[in-house]
């Protein structure tokens, strides 16, 4: 038994596992890889992965390690496993023989102030500078704005209505005064075009019926930031890294921006603190308090 893309033919126990997922509002994305990983363990078994055995987990993670597989996607099969063993199959007791693996994080790639103008700039149409807009200035995940609809855009609280979230779960995010002006600048082009609509997507792909992809914003931040000449190695979730470290820098209480960006844990967000270099740059050292190194005046006279 194998775990297809969504559309494809259902089984009663994925149809369960669908329902599941859409109950608790996981987006499609999400959904997608569930499906994906719990095919690996179904793909392992060459059976239905109900049937599973405690000591099948158990071989089916040792095979995962020594087929090199990277922690943070065997991490992800674990999670996508124990949601259908816990919620879809009511078996909590083969949950708790999947096992997390400590892995180290990397700091994440973080972009001045000066980089993201340039790469904004750099875009090539309206439509790729104000999504890329929405991913610094509202600190989203590139998920997130690819499913934002035009009704998502409260410009009387100034805020964007995050549903799609990380995990099914809703938000608000914060709409800036300039962010809203590029929006509604894009309406106004959009409706033009004839691919905007009230209750549509804000940003529609190739078909105004459907949002623009992921694969695409990637495309787009990649071809931006070689337009503006970046070196560094840029994706989507690079600006909603710049976004948190920026607010981080400029004194924005962590807590606050661990509730922007829609953070469960706090531990998430306090990394930023690590590449916030305005921050650290004006923290004075206690050596300097010191004194002891300082140039001494000569008296005229000496």
């Amino acid at each position: 038994m194998t775990f297809p893309d969504l559309d494809a033919p259902v089984s009663p126990l994925r149809q369960r596992l669908i329902d599941d997922m859409n109950m608790r509002r996981f987006s499609r994305e999400t959904q997608r890889n569930y499906l994906r990983d719990i095919g690996r363990l179904a793909a392992f078994l060459g059976r239905s992965p109900d049937t599973a055995t405690a000591d099948d987990l158990r071989r089916f993670q040792i095979e995962q390690q020594e087929d090199g597989v990277p922690v943070p996607t065997a991490n992800s099969i674990v999670s996508a496993l124990r949601f259908l063993f816990i919620h879809t199959l009511d078996r909590p007791d083969l949950a708790r023989r999947l096992v997390r693996l400590a892995h180290r994080r990397n700091l994440p790639v973080v972009l001045s102030r000066d980089e993201v103008a340039r790469l904004l700039n750099a875009t090539t149409c309206l439509k790729h500078q104000a999504a890329l807009s929405v991913a610094y200035g509202a600190g989203l995940r590139v998920a997130e704005v690819s499913m934002l609809k035009v009704a998502d855009v409260d410009s009387e609280r100034m805020l964007l209505r995050v549903e799609r979230g990380k995990g099914g779960r809703c938000r608000n995010a914060m709409l800036s005064e300039d962010l809203l002006t590029l929006l509604r600048e894009w309406w106004k082009v959009g409706r033009q075009q004839g691919v905007m609509h009230r209750d549509g997507w804000l940003f529609p792909g190739q078909h105004a019926m459907k949002p623009i992809s992921t694969r695409q914003l990637y495309r787009i931040v990649v071809e931006a930031a070689r337009a503006a000449e970046i070196t560094k190695r840029v994706g989507p979730h690079t600006l909603r890294h710049s976004f948190a470290t920026h607010l981080l820098e400029d004194g924005t209480d962590i807590r606050i921006i661990q509730v922007l960006l829609g953070h469960a844990k706090l531990n998430n967000t306090a990394l930023y603190a690590k590449v916030a270099t305005r921050t650290v740059r004006t923290v004075t050292s206690p050596l300097d308090k010191l004194g002891l190194f300082r140039p001494t005046e000569i008296s005229p006279g000496g």
